[in-house]
């Protein structure tokens, strides 16, 4: 009897010890799992668009928009150069401009200097996106968080001093094309089209001329940048922190570039005025209308008044506006689409 207890106690231990060891087994099993899944969610959120396609989605993006805002970017350089010669406005407002080129020049006139506006942003664009996003990245934290506001302005100077540089040429190209169609019959360049303009201006101007005005065309490139893409990316983190209102999609795109729009367009006006005169003006018997962009700043304040610093605001801000808005909506939809395509999750574009 007793050796038939003790046996039956064994079967019990043994019984308890193998239910505990199984037990045991399925914990390791599942934790291993759990730390398998996350290993691979983790290496899938670290995926992230590769270089090459970060440069061609931001060209791709600025090429979309200026198909658009073509007609305002001509506006806003006629209205710069209107009083550059003889001090006396040739347009009221911006829709005096529209009239007065359409009536003389006829409606197509609008889109002159398209080619140059393209090739702009195939260079220009191309090369600030790609290198602002991919140093974005660089620099965001784990899990994709956004670096802080300094870093943010330090990028996009970065950014939009290079891409100036490379640039500048077809930046060039289209303030003389856009400008072309206020001056005489017989003073007009009349480029047929961006290549020709640059060869004709290796040609006739020497090679420096390409990069005629880079100074102030870096500088503006650095404001513009330093404002347009961090005043996005902040109004956007902004509008993030308010979940039950805004989601990250078109709506918060457009409210954050529409800002952008504005902060860009006052604080880069002057410098940009300063750029077109510039990059326009003709040599006369060796000698330049402007000695440089201070140059230019200061006749405009002693002769045509502080405020037209900001002349073609209106037109500057309608173009600058919907070509933000239209660039940041197409550069974060191309992402998104090929985040998807990928298969590539976390992170943001900006």
């Amino acid at each position: 009897v007793l050796l038939c207890e003790y046996c039956q106690l064994q079967l019990v231990i043994y019984r308890h010890y193998k239910f505990q060891s199984v037990d045991k087994k399925n914990i390791l099993f599942e934790n291993s799992c759990q730390f398998s899944s996350s290993k691979m969610s983790q290496s899938k959120s670290v995926a992230t668009i590769p270089k090459t396609m970060k440069f061609l989605i931001g060209g791709t993006a600025g090429c979309a928009a200026t198909l658009i805002v073509q007609p305002l970017d001509l506006v806003k350089n006629r209205m710069q150069m209107s009083g550059a010669e003889s001090g006396v406005r040739e347009h009221r407002t911006s829709v005096h401009a529209i009239r007065s080129i359409v009536g003389k020049e006829g409606f197509f006139a609008l889109y002159n200097g398209l080619s140059a506006g393209l090739f702009r942003q195939v260079t220009y664009t191309t090369t600030r996106l790609g290198i602002y996003t991919q140093l974005f990245e660089h620099f965001s934290g784990p899990g994709g968080t956004p670096p802080n506001f300094a870093y943010k302005l330090g990028i996009g100077m970065t950014a939009g001093g290079i891409g100036a540089l490379v640039g500048t040429p077809a930046e060039i190209s289209l303030i003389r094309m856009t400008s072309d169609g206020r001056l005489p019959a017989d003073q007009r360049r009349n480029y047929k089209h961006v290549f020709d303009a640059l060869s004709r201006i290796v040609t006739e101007e020497g090679l420096s001329t390409l990069w005629r005005g880079c100074g102030p065309t870096v500088i503006r490139a650095m404001v513009v940048n330093a404002s347009q893409l961090t005043s996005y990316s902040q109004a956007k983190s902004a509008l993030l922190s308010y979940p039950s209102y805004f989601k990250d999609d078109i709506s918060c795109h457009f409210v954050a570039s529409m800002f952008s729009g504005f902060v860009t367009t006052t604080f880069s006006m002057p410098v940009d005025i300063a750029k077109t005169r510039v990059q326009n003006m003709k040599i006369i018997n060796g000698v330049p209308e402007y000695k440089g962009s201070l140059d230019v700043l200061t006749r405009i304040i002693r002769f045509e008044g502080i405020f037209c610093l900001w002349k073609g605001f209106t037109p500057y801000f309608l173009r600058l506006g919907p070509h933000t808005v239209l660039t940041f909506i197409f550069l974060e939809k191309l992402s998104s689409y090929y985040k998807r395509y990928k298969g590539i999750e976390g992170g943001r574009s900006l």
